[in-house]
C-alpha cells in the first residue's frame, strides 16, 4: 500500500479572511467551492453539513490547505489549542525570509507568540497566531537550503 499526504484541513471562522493571510504570506488559491449534501454528510459524519472551501497550495507543490467556513451547522469557537494540548497543533512553512515573513503576518494583525528563536544555528523560527487562531510556525533555514 501507498500513501500520500493530500492536505491539511483547517476550519476557520471568515474563509476570506484566512486566504488572504495565506496567499499574502506566498501561498496560492487552487480552487474554491461550496459543499453541502448526503455525499458530505457521510464523509465528514455530520448532518447537515455545509461548508465553503478553498484549497491553497504551497508554491513548490509541496504542501496543500484545505480551509473550510461552515454554513451549517453553525461553527462553535472553542479556545485555540495551546502547543502541549493534544489534538491539531500548528501549520508549518519554512520561508526564505522570516523577517519578510514576519512583516506580512504583521499586517494582519499576527505577531509571534512570544519571540524569534534561533534552533542550533540551523533555523530562526517562530509561533504566531494567524486567521482564526491557527497555531502557524514560520521558519527560515539559516544553511541556505
Amino acid at each position: 500500500m501507498s500513501i500520500h499526504m493530500e492536505n491539511v484541513g483547517i476550519a476557520v471562522r471568515d474563509l476570506d479572511e484566512a486566504i488572504t493571510f495565506f496567499t499574502d504570506l506566498g501561498l496560492s488559491v487552487l480552487g474554491t467551492d461550496e459543499v453541502q449534501g448526503e455525499w458530505a454528510e457521510t464523509a465528514v459524519g455530520l448532518d447537515g453539513n455545509h461548508a465553503r472551501i478553498a484549497l491553497l497550495g504551497t508554491p513548490d507543490g509541496s504542501g496543500q490547505l484545505e480551509l473550510f467556513e461552515y454554513l451549517h451547522p453553525a461553527a462553535l469557537e472553542t479556545a485555540p489549542t495551546r502547543p502541549h494540548e493534544i489534538g491539531m497543533h500548528r501549520v508549518a512553512f519554512r520561508v526564505d525570509d522570516l523577517d519578510a515573513a514576519l512583516e506580512i503576518a504583521a499586517r494582519h494583525g499576527c505577531h509571534p507568540v512570544r519571540g524569534v528563536a534561533t534552533y542550533e544555528d540551523v533555523y530562526r523560527l517562530t509561533y504566531l497566531r494567524g486567521p482564526s487562531g491557527i497555531l502557524v510556525m514560520l521558519a527560515q533555514d539559516l544553511r541556505g537550503a
